[in-house]
């Protein structure tokens, strides 16, 4: 299969180039080796769009972060995704650190950060009253804010897939040679062709920037573990708490989500291995006790699910963005961890502008800029919502009581475009599964409804694709 461009990984940065390209008249396709977009780091986020004060002055990351922020707003409307620009807040715990907190105000101006200011104890008390006595001061950032990282990333995919972009799930990349004037990609045992590729696979983009390249790069992936907390909790915080940063990033935060629940994390461990993504008691617990110096009655009590990402961090700490020196037509988005999320449209942008001049590629007229997202009956009057269940009845059963989705939407998630095809893939897109019980009373219900509509078996229904199928076997009383 020939097309003009390939973007490689389809997580947020891949995704979000992938939309922007779209724009253009380009034949573009996206490989994605799992069986779903946002199967990497961008599932295990922390939905925080930062203001840009923590990036070095003058750096892309730094230039990135702030565009990303400014677009964020919009692309949000555009794509029906959640999204609270509720501020953020960065503790400093004793008058000696004050200097390194005007630092990083001096930098957040530098930077262009709007509405940037130092409060003092009292008002901090004031912006946070659930925040830390002990600290003295904070730096208040008016234009942070929180969105739902999958729900950007399918947004994005969604919105790209409507446009043309052709996705191509459960095609690990294996190989990348020059190949008669172009790039060829074999993926899953089939050969893919394109004059350019963009390497956005996060902790894998390493591996393929050194098939291509004799200039290595090395990326490191950096776990982060989460500590979730229920609905009940949510309210307790306002805004994004941080702590003054140090050696290994901005630190231990905690930080309403856009959907209502309190979320602490994350921790900061380098590793070796690029799926090392599980959890450990001692990480856990180190990161429940920083957080605890932020909010002190921390409802860590009401921990409804832990969970660990892993951030692409490259040895020199930057954003790598560019056609590699030595392999024309091969484009890094490598080594994009925090702020990456915040990055992803301006980096989409980016990326896209550069790729459509390269190719003299034309502007489309009939670009669809507007995604419908999933109708969350909640939002209805109760009339519009009993007329929505008289005409479409599976919009009145409930099928996940802990965050009430019901049949409907998750019918919808399965038959939209780049539809869910398993467990976790209705939860990105619905939350079924995501609330107290974890998914403990609405799996098998959501397993029959994948069942039916992927005309499979129910023992087919995998939590994540490839090998993960929930059922193992039968009981005796079905033989």
């Amino acid at each position: 299969m020939k097309y003009d461009v390939i973007v490689i990984g389809a997580g947020v940065i891949g995704c979000a180039v992938a939309r922007e390209l779209s724009r253009y008249r380009l034949k573009v396709g996206v490989l994605e080796k799992e069986e779903d977009v946002c199967c990497g780091t961008s599932k295990a986020n922390s939905g925080i769009v930062h203001a840009g004060f923590d990036a070095k002055s003058g750096s892309l990351m730094a230039e990135l972060n702030v565009a990303g922020n400014q677009q964020m707003e919009q692309l949000c409307r555009e794509l029906e995704v959640d999204f609270c620009r509720n501020g953020s807040l960065v503790l400093c715990f004793s008058r000696e650190e004050l200097p390194r907190l005007e630092q990083l105000y001096q930098r957040g101006v530098a930077n262009g950060v709007p509405g940037l200011r130092i409060v003092n104890q009292e008002e901090l008390q004031e912006l946070e009253p659930a925040g830390s006595k002990e600290a003295v001061a904070a730096l208040y950032a008016p234009s942070g804010g929180i969105v739902c990282p999958f729900g950007l990333t399918i947004a994005l995919a969604e919105n790209a897939s409507v446009n043309g972009v052709e996705f191509c799930f459960e095609r690990e990349v294996t190989s990348i040679v020059r190949f008669q004037n172009q790039w060829r990609i074999t993926a899953g045992g089939e050969y893919f062709d394109a004059e350019y590729v963009v390497n956005a696979a996060g902790v894998y983009a390493d591996v393929f920037h050194n098939m291509v390249s004799r200039q290595k790069l090395h990326i490191t992936p950096r776990r982060g573990s989460y500590c979730l907390m229920d609905k009940e909790a949510g309210a307790l915080v306002r805004h994004t708490i941080f702590q003054l940063p140090g050696e290994y990033g901005k630190g231990v935060l905690v930080t309403p989500t856009v959907h209502g629940n309190l979320m602490a994390g994350p921790t900061a461990v380098d590793i070796t291995e690029k799926e090392g993504t599980n959890t450990s008691a001692l990480e856990l617990s180190q990161l429940c006790e920083k957080a605890k110096r932020s909010i002190p009655g921390l409802p860590l009590h009401q921990v409804i699910t832990s969970f660990a990402g892993l951030r692409a961090h490259e040895d020199g700490g930057a954003f790598v963005i560019g056609e590699v020196a030595d392999a024309r037509g091969f484009i890094d988005c490598a080594g994009i961890e925090s702020p990456g999320l915040t990055s992803a449209p301006a980096i989409g942008r980016m990326v896209s502008r550069m790729l459509a001049k390269r190719l003299s590629a034309e502007e489309r007229t009939d670009f669809i800029a507007q995604r419908k997202g999933i109708l969350d009956p909640r939002k209805l009057s109760r009339e519009a919502r009993a007329a929505l269940i008289k005409e479409q009845p599976a919009y009145g059963s409930i099928v996940c009581r802990c965050e009430m989705i019901t049949e409907g939407e998750i019918l919808d998630a399965i038959r939209r475009p780049l539809g869910a095809k398993s467990l976790d893939g209705i939860k990105r897109r619905t939350r079924a599964g995501m609330g107290r019980c974890q998914s403990g009373f609405c799996a098998p219900k959501t397993m029959e409804l994948l069942a039916r509509e992927w005309g499979i078996s129910i023992a087919e229904v995998t939590k994540s694709g490839k090998n993960s199928r929930m059922i193992a076997g039968v009981n005796k009383d079905q033989l």
